[in-house]
């Protein structure tokens, strides 16, 4: 379900549709998109400078029914966890995420009463990517089986493989966000040339004033530029670490299944990333690579958590 929002995120965002309903919870004061013709019209009364587009009113509703029912499911999750605790399964964990998907709630609201305010947006991506990645974790934590001993030769490349790819998440949300995608129309120059003129002090403003709504973005050219030229690089760096560790692991036979999911999975997403460019930025392509982030993410933490986890015997040792 996290995944599900996660993607259902990434095509109300690239679809142009995050303000498809001017306000939240409801949609026009509705609780789905208003369709007969007397809630038009009170629609458009309520909100008269925010005239209704169903097409894009329902990416935003039906992202939002999905987040809801996340939220119940974790908040059930949480709810069993303080029932079953002194069974050995984690605690604090469906908490934190609990606490997680009430900030993740507000930061909806804010993204549109801010009218897709950047840093909002960005803060928004990164909290659906924890989550999703916080979920993941608690599954794997949560079967109390590990086929795998622990294994610590990958510890380090595995933490800065996972660094990378969190970073290069937000720079990603923060080229969306800023409708950055399109600002080097050409592969693999930018603009016909290899380094274009790029704002990268006004690009990277995180300080910048809110509104008065950012839908199509603000900036200036030269800052776009520089922001995705940032996610170009940031790109490379990921390729060179995440690939690098995928052959590591690929090399060394308990890892294989590892090793083949990360490689996999970073070729997969830069493919995308150069196919969101030479093709204008196709709107299933460009919901894929977010998903395929996603993805990516998930695979990083599982290296991560073999990497540090402790043997099942282990555990049953600390158990007891």
């Amino acid at each position: 379900m996290a995944l599900v929002v996660v993607v259902l995120g990434a095509y109300t965002r690239l679809s142009d549709s995050g303000l498809g309903c001017p306000d939240w919870p409801g949609c026009y004061g509705f609780l789905v998109v208003p369709h007969a013709a007397h809630d038009v019209s009170t629609a458009q009364a309520r909100f008269p400078d925010a005239p209704l587009e169903a097409h894009k009113a329902w990416p935003e509703m039906v992202h939002r029914y999905f987040a809801t029912g996340l939220g119940v499911a974790i908040v059930l999750c949480a709810a069993l966890a303080v029932r079953a605790r002194g069974l050995g399964l984690p605690l604090r964990l469906p908490l934190v995420l609990l606490g997680l998907v009430v900030l993740q709630g507000a930061f909806g609201a804010w993204t549109v009463t801010l009218k897709l305010w950047p840093q909002v947006v960005t803060a928004h991506l990164l909290g659906g990517m924890t989550t999703l990645a916080l979920l993941w974790l608690l599954f794997i934590r949560a079967r109390r089986i590990d086929p795998y001993p622990r294994d610590g030769r990958f510890r380090a490349h595995a933490v800065l493989a996972l660094a990378v790819v969190v970073v290069q998440i937000a720079l990603g949300g923060w080229t969306t966000s800023n409708y950055a995608a399109l600002a080097c129309p050409d592969l693999p120059t930018c603009q016909g040339r290899w380094w274009p003129a790029a704002d990268f002090a006004h690009g990277f403003a995180v300080a910048q004033s809110v509104g008065p709504n950012y839908l199509g973005g603000l900036l200036e050219g030269e800052a776009r530029v520089a922001i995705h030229m940032a996610h170009r690089i940031g790109a490379l760096v990921v390729l060179a670490v995440v690939g690098s560790l995928a052959v590591r692991l690929l090399r060394a036979p308990a890892w294989r299944t590892y090793g083949a999911a990360l490689g996999a999975l970073v070729l997969a997403q830069f493919a995308l990333g150069i196919s969101n460019v030479a093709f204008s930025l196709p709107l299933a392509v460009a919901t894929a690579h977010n998903a395929t982030g996603a993805l990516l993410l998930l695979a990083s933490v599982s290296v991560n958590y073999r990497s540090f986890s402790p043997r099942a015997s282990e555990r049953s040792e600390l158990r007891a």
